[in-house]
């Protein structure tokens, strides 16, 4: 059975916080973190396929990665580099384009406990209500794209 992710929303703060463990080392899992050759394996729900991935990790730079229905629609997801510091924490702003409300800020922070990594999740909505229409749709695309992640981290560790 796959690791499970914990998911906490404080119920008087626009907030998400989430937290999975993966047995890999801290480079690996911020390697996989932030190469376009890699993300465009793992991000998403398995229904969908990425069509397009671009990264410029780097302060200020953006990142967008575009996923396709079976249906053919296309998704975008888009966003800027705030804080780096490879390979324990990124802070970034995220935005599912066709939602307008759909802004967030999100950091992640790597925490390396021997050859096994924590990653410590926190979205930080505008509102209460951007928070929980995303806290009412994300589970099970978001679910699938961690555990793609550990798949994908496994297959690099042996």
């Amino acid at each position: 059975m796959p690791a499970m992710i914990e998911v906490i929303a404080d119920p008087d703060k626009p907030t998400i916080e989430f937290r999975r463990a993966f047995a890999a080392p801290r480079e690996l899992v911020w390697k996989m973190l932030t190469s376009v050759e890699h993300i465009k394996h793992w991000y998403g729900p398995r229904s969908l396929t990425c069509v397009s991935a671009q990264m410029d990790l780097r302060v200020g730079g953006g990142w967008r990665i575009v996923l396709r229905t079976p249906d053919g629609q296309d998704l975008a997801w888009s966003g800027v580099y705030r804080e780096l510091r490879a390979p324990e924490y990124v802070e970034q702003t995220w935005w599912f384009e066709p939602i307008a409300e759909a802004r967030t800020i999100e950091s992640l922070r790597l925490e390396a406990q021997g050859n096994r990594t924590v990653v410590h999740g926190l979205v930080q909505h505008e509102t209460m209500q951007g928070r929980d229409i995303h806290l009412q749709t994300m589970r099970p695309g978001f679910d699938e794209t961690w555990e793609r992640f550990d798949e994908l981290l496994a297959r690099a560790v042996q």
